[in-house]
């Protein structure tokens, strides 16, 4: 005798049960690779920023110095 088709879904329900909760596990643990990757390259873009800035602030400085170097020579030689 061939069990019945109510017998068959009833004793799968488990198995697809297993089947649904490992498979939003992987879902969620792709969907939070992906968030970690995005906050990566925000925060290497953060970094690139805050050099190509530090850069610019040095060249700033080496100009200002050397104006300031200019001008103390100048008051020495008036004074």
């Amino acid at each position: 005798m061939f069990p019945t088709p109510l017998f068959i879904f009833t004793a799968s329900l488990p198995f697809v049960t297993i089947l649904l909760v490992f498979g939003m596990r992987y879902f969620a643990l792709i969907q939070q690779a992906k968030a970690r990757l995005a906050n990566d390259d925000a925060y290497r873009q953060i970094a690139e920023k805050a050099l190509a800035d530090h850069g610019a602030a040095a060249a700033a400085l080496t100009s200002i110095e050397t104006r300031l170097a200019a001008i103390e020579k100048i008051l020495k030689d008036v004074g």
